[in-house]
């Protein structure tokens, strides 16, 4: 797949970022994994992110990342585009991005480096190393400690022409309009914040469609229906679904930190697609939060 090519299919539908199985000692467990992604794949979302954010990159050694990568790519070839994750270092992150078009992938999501900060010059240099190394798609994942600016994509567009991709991880409205308004279609634009449907409408409004849904990993259906309720602009779908789900799932999801993460493994078992425990430094919820999501499931007929 060309890199533009991947750009048209990250410019509209729904994305998702499937969790990564482990076992009862926190092994990566293939068959499981290569299950949920048949289960998830015939939902219709029009990209599949493997060993991203949700699906606990930060965790992983370079084989499991092998492993979870290569089994995406096998399980959904022809149905699913796969990008997988890729960050930390510079050139570790080039090693993925490597591993991950080796393998098969369709593109990268280059995730923030590691704990360092840096400038827009060292970030720049960042980004633009990645995208050299490779062939395929880049999406850029501003979050974190990486913030580029306008002028810094400028500046990389010109120079990476398989940079494709723009996801949004800081919610900082001022900062996605002049993105937007100075590179208009140069790349996709992804809305990337933590329970991105929250944000949808908001950033649908700045010319931002198109978004990740973690939740797609356990009610994949609700998740469809509310990126067409957002799509199509019906605001009583949209407040429905936010005032009975999404709003009183944030209220647990921000009870700890990592529960982001957590929330989505929890729920993949409260609906028979059990995908193990989440490795540390995150904590699974508590059973009393694993009940209350349990409620909230039950209530949009899910079990």
């Amino acid at each position: 797949m060309q890199p533009n090519d991947l750009k048209t299919i990250l410019s509209s539908g729904l994305l998702s970022f499937p969790v990564t199985d482990f076992d009862a000692q926190g092994n990566f467990r293939k068959d499981t994994y290569a299950e949920r992604l048949e289960w998830l794949a015939p939902y219709g979302a029009s990209a599949l992110f493997a060993a991203g954010g949700t699906g606990e990159f930060f965790s992983l050694t370079t084989k499991e990342y092998t492993d979870v990568v290569k089994t995406a790519v096998d399980t959904c070839k022809g149905k699913v585009p796969i990008l997988a994750g890729a960050g930390g270092a510079t050139r570790v992150a080039i090693e993925y991005a490597q591993e991950a078009e080796r393998l098969g992938a369709q593109g990268v999501l280059l995730l923030p480096h590691y704990l360092t900060e840096s400038n827009q010059d060292g970030l720049m240099r960042h980004v633009e190393e990645v995208c050299a190394s490779v062939d395929f798609g880049v999406v850029v994942y501003n979050r974190n400690v990486c913030r580029l600016n306008a002028d810094s994509l400028e500046k990389l567009a010109d120079r990476c022409p398989n940079l494709i991709g723009f996801k949004d991880g800081l919610g900082d409205i001022e900062l996605m309009m002049q993105i937007w308004r100075r590179m208009g279609d140069r790349f996709s634009y992804l809305g990337g914040l933590p329970t991105a449907e929250v944000y949808a409408a908001a950033y649908k409004a700045l010319g931002v469609p198109v978004y990740s849904s973690a939740v797609f990993n356990f009610m994949p259906k609700l998740a469809m229906d509310f990126y067409h309720a957002i799509a199509n602009d019906d605001h009583a779908a949209q407040n429905k679904m936010l005032d009975e789900f999404f709003l009183p799932y944030l209220e647990i999801r921000n009870r700890k930190g990592g529960y982001a993460v957590s929330i989505v493994k929890a729920g993949a078992r409260l609906v028979g697609h059990d995908a193990g425990p989440v490795r540390a430094p995150l904590t699974d919820l508590t059973e009393e939060e694993c009940a209350m999501l349990d409620a909230l499931i039950k209530k949009q007929g899910a079990q």
